[in-house]
């Protein structure tokens, strides 16, 4: 039964996740709740044990219907990865305490902005192109995996919103662009975790096959409807996140 109750929260949260990121809200506390007496450490390691093959199938699957910009995804995935690993060394370091107390804010002001620029990321318009495009993308890459190996709720979403605000991208596109650092961002926490054994591997396998069922689901989604419908998805999982976080962080 709590093998079948967290492929199930995997398969949504591979399905959400495909979309616009934010599959952490649904597998998370799906984990959590199944295993309350479970280490943190070891049930975020099994979460990133399932959702980086889920985002990997997304990244293969948009990557046959979209034009990938490689030349700067690449850099920005690498930046991604070195950033996640930083994050991860300062947040033994440092207490997040006070960066969680910020984050709902933070959120509220990203959906606000969302919302209230009705046109935003519904034309794919790049601003920068050759080497600019790539810097600008490693530099996205650097600061928002430093974010996933520091704290982590959102990466995903915020990945999306920083390529649709300041590439110019289209919802569709940065979607599509943002799960290739979102694997780098993950595979350098998955090895962190797995390295200190935080992984339950006799769940991971059966969490990883319902992610990747349900990445493809959401991919197919999202290629089928377009940037309008990544939109409303992403207003939803900010919107969601919000709720959470300030909940985890101001009433819990």
């Amino acid at each position: 039964m709590e093998l079948l109750i967290v492929s199930l929260a995997s398969l949504l949260a591979g399905l959400i996740d495909a979309i616009v990121g934010g599959g952490g809200l649904i597998l998370l506390p799906a984990l959590f709740a199944t295993f309350p007496g479970a280490a943190p450490a070891t049930l975020f390691g099994t979460n990133k044990s399932a959702s980086i093959w889920g985002t990997a199938f997304a990244t293969v699957q948009y990557s046959s219907k979209v034009v990938m910009p490689w030349r700067s995804l690449l850099p920005a995935a690498g930046a991604g990865l070195v950033g996640s690993l930083a994050g991860a060394w300062v947040v033994t370091q440092v207490d997040p305490t006070l960066f969680r107390k910020a984050l709902p804010l933070l959120l509220a002001v990203l959906l606000v902005y969302t919302v209230a620029k009705k046109d935003l990321g519904r034309s794919h318009a790049p601003r920068f192109a050759g080497a600019q495009e790539a810097w600008m993308a490693a530099g996205i890459g650097l600061v928002i995996g430093f974010y996933d190996g520091f704290f982590g709720p959102g990466t995903g979403s915020f990945l999306v919103f920083a390529y649709v605000r300041l590439m110019g991208y289209d919802f569709l596109n940065a979607s599509a662009s943002a799960k290739l650092v979102n694997v780098a961002t993950n595979f350098s926490a998955l090895v962190l975790f797995a390295i200190q054994g935080h992984v339950w591997w006799h769940l991971a396998l059966a969490m990883a096959v319902s992610n990747v069922v349900g990445s493809l689901i959401g991919t197919r989604l999202a290629l089928k409807h377009g940037s309008g419908f990544v939109r409303y998805v992403f207003i939803l999982v900010v919107l969601a996140l919000i709720c959470k976080t300030a909940y985890d962080t101001w009433l819990r």
